[in-house]
């Protein structure tokens, strides 16, 4: 049987996971947005808007590092 501390770590792990999840959600939102609206003035810049639409997908994979390094370490 998991005691409490087993439990917090888990629910930790879920909340770094979760809300970088949803903080990268909206960022992407916003980013997006602009890159297709850049994208139609100039399809030139079409390789540095794939480039700005990276930047807050990797929010998510430090989230999911953190989580990694709460439940294996801990």
């Amino acid at each position: 049987m998991a005691d409490v501390g087993t439990g917090l770590i888990a629910i930790g792990a879920g909340l770094a996971v979760g809300l970088t999840g949803l903080g990268a959600g909206m960022a992407e939102k916003d980013v997006g947005a602009a890159a297709v609206g850049a994208i139609t003035e100039n399809e030139a810049l079409f390789g540095k808007a794939m480039i700005f639409m990276v930047f807050p997908e990797t929010i998510v994979i430090f989230g999911l590092v953190i989580a990694i390094m709460a439940i294996f370490i801990m």
